[in-house]
């Protein structure tokens, strides 16, 4: 459906609708539910340079709207990935964006080069990784430092370079800005919102690391804001995430000036929730006459 065809960075992607870094694997838990063929792309779960263990158990609780997640992003590393999980996600026509992460520099540069010369077509950065060399502050919560580590890696990557936002921050425009500055090719948002549980009848907190990321409906709001603040900041392509449960919610992020959305949380509960929102897109359109999805991301005057 070309009026659902989209360009992030100079790739071209079929429709604007992908998964959520950590939600969704390397699709092959999902491929029995949804044909990976019908997604703009798929976003993996995180990539480090080497096998992360991530945090103690229990590392998920739900919330009211949502859920909390103190995973510590496990994976078996890059090596694993290239070998494993790629060949897997060829064999699907489409789009294959690999989030990295990393607790230095080094660690983000060392995943960038052992992908550059893979069919992957754009890396997503994650910045709300803790900086061991700075202390443990997330790399996206200093502007400083996402520009100096989004420069670093745009000089050597090979494909297009995504940066992830995070939201916890006091002014989520300085952030995009920084990412813009530092080259990046597009910036996603928005990542977990830090949040809390506590079991009265335990007497403990919910997760082992007392605090987790708050993800789900809840948050999309937040999301829907920080979207259109950085929409009105940067000329850069964003993808908008955060809360996604339905087509409705989906373009609601369009008109706050996302050129594509990701679905996270909802994959839990509807594992063919992507597909389902593709549609609902594409009906949206045809309902109110509109043949080209970037009429909407430019109706409210950016």
């Amino acid at each position: 459906m070309e009026k659902l065809a989209i360009n992030i960075a100079g790739i071209d992607l079929k429709n604007p609708v992908m998964t959520a870094s950590g939600t969704f694997g390397a699709g092959r838990e999902y491929s029995e539910f949804v044909d990976l063929s019908q997604l703009g792309a798929v976003v993996t779960k995180g990539v480090s340079l080497e096998a992360w263990e991530g945090n103690p158990t229990p590392r998920i609780a739900e919330t009211y709207g949502g859920m909390l997640n103190a995973i510590g992003l496990q994976n078996p590393g890059v090596d694993v990935f290239i070998e494993r999980d790629l060949p897997y996600l060829q064999k699907y026509d489409t789009r294959v964006i690999v989030n990295v992460c990393g607790k230095t520099v080094e660690e983000y540069l060392g995943v960038v080069e052992r992908l550059a010369d893979t069919t992957v077509d754009m890396l997503e950065i994650n910045v709300s990784c803790p900086n061991v060399k700075e202390g443990a502050l997330a790399f996206g919560q200093n502007a400083e430092s996402l520009f100096y580590v989004t420069s670093q890696i745009a000089a050597v990557a090979r494909q297009p370079v995504i940066i992830k936002l995070s939201p916890n921050v006091t002014d989520i425009t300085e952030m995009a800005k920084a990412a813009e500055a530092g080259g990046a090719s597009a910036i996603s948002l928005i990542n977990t919102l830090i949040g809390m549980k506590i079991d009265i009848h335990r007497r403990t907190f919910a997760l082992a690391n007392r605090t987790g990321g708050l993800s789900g409906p809840a948050i999309r709001p937040v999301a829907v804001r920080m979207v259109y603040q950085a929409a009105q900041a940067v000329r850069i392509p964003i993808i908008g995430m955060g809360g996604i449960i339905c087509a409705d919610d989906a373009i609601e992020f369009i008109f706050a000036g996302a050129t594509a959305i990701a679905v996270g949380t909802m994959n839990f509960t509807n594992p063919a929730i992507t597909t389902e929102i593709i549609t609902g897109i594409s009906d949206y359109l045809d309902k109110h006459d509109i043949a080209d999805i970037t009429a909407l991301r430019l109706a409210l005057n950016h």
